[in-house]
């Protein structure tokens, strides 16, 4: 399983991913699943992944492939001319590597996508990619996309998101609904790999890998089941 947010704030986008993969209770490795192509001055492009593993590690190959060799390669998220064109493009991939791996259907080989940045001339958004290739953008109702292991980490997100937040208080957020994730599916855990976007930089402003032994994460996770207990502890009895 796996647990990643992308979410599209008014100074940015921040992302956020796991990095564990498993194969029973007794067999986890670390897999890598935030990704991110740079044009300096043109273009930033992050993608993460979630699901069938050799899946989504064909996707990444096959773009990474078509990407260093635009000009003979064609199509390639390095020459789209806006993000929604890049989405497609991510989702006829994604579609084309499943279709190759299960000719009988989608649900062996399922997985999804979460790819944003931004490209000059355009705004920073975010797709959600599904397994059959189509997507949706974020809106200011719908301001991030989860992928993987949602239910656990989504409430806090929707408590506590306000698009005015800075990336500190973003990326504090995301820990604690990581936090959250992980001490309820052992299928999610650290390291989180995070990335943070500023608008119209052009420039990835924040990549940092939080491990186990992250003191901050260690407070914030410690502060955050204190402060749930003292507040449970505050709330009036319900007379029976």
């Amino acid at each position: 399983m796996t647990y990643c947010v992308g979410l599209r704030l008014n100074q940015g986008l921040v992302f956020m991913s796991d990095t564990r993969t498993n194969a029973g209770v007794d067999n986890f490795s670390t897999t890598r699943k935030q990704f991110s192509w740079e044009v300096e001055g043109e273009r930033v492009i992050t993608i993460m992944t979630a699901g069938n593993l050799a899946t989504t590690q064909s996707l990444i190959s096959l773009l990474e492939e078509r990407s260093k060799h635009a000009v003979d390669r064609n199509p390639s998220i390095l020459s789209e001319p806006t993000m929604f064109q890049v989405a497609r493009l991510v989702g006829a991939t994604l579609r084309e590597v499943i279709a190759y791996s299960n000719d009988t259907g989608v649900d062996r080989f399922r997985a999804s996508v979460i790819v944003g940045g931004q490209i000059r001339g355009g705004e920073p958004t975010i797709f959600m990619v599904y397994p059959e290739g189509n997507f949706i953008e974020v809106t200011d109702e719908t301001p991030f996309f989860q992928i993987g292991e949602t239910k656990y980490g989504k409430p806090i997100l929707v408590r506590g998101y306000d698009p005015e937040m800075t990336f500190t208080d973003t990326v504090k957020l995301l820990l604690v609904s990581f936090d959250s994730t992980v001490k309820s599916n052992l299928s999610v855990g650290l390291p989180f790999d995070i990335l943070c976007y500023r608008k119209d930089s052009f420039d990835i402003e924040v990549r940092k890998r939080v491990e186990l032994n992250d003191p901050v994460y260690r407070k914030i996770a410690e502060g955050w089941s204190k402060a749930l207990r003292e507040s449970f502890l505050s709330l009036p009895d319900y007379d029976l």
